[in-house]
């Protein structure tokens, strides 16, 4: 299962391969702002279901399979 975890409802975060993760606002199509977040602090972080992310975008980057998620 995919992990997204959102931050004080403004961003989520998603684990991708090696040490990074991916920041993006959580809003319609907030895929297409995404950014890379290196050393983060994940510990403040809760895992949420991936459906959650639904209108962002970050659904349709996995089933184009635009996107190596880590679990």
């Amino acid at each position: 299962m995919t992990r997204v975890r959102p931050s004080d409802l403004q961003h989520w975060f998603v684990r991708i391969p090696g040490p990074d993760w991916l920041r993006f606002p959580a809003k319609f199509d907030g895929w297409a702002h995404r950014q890379t977040v290196n050393m983060l602090n994940h510990k403040h972080l809760n895992p949420v279901p991936l459906w959650l992310a639904f209108n962002t975008g970050l659904l349709e980057a996995i089933e184009r399979r635009d996107l190596d998620l880590v679990a």
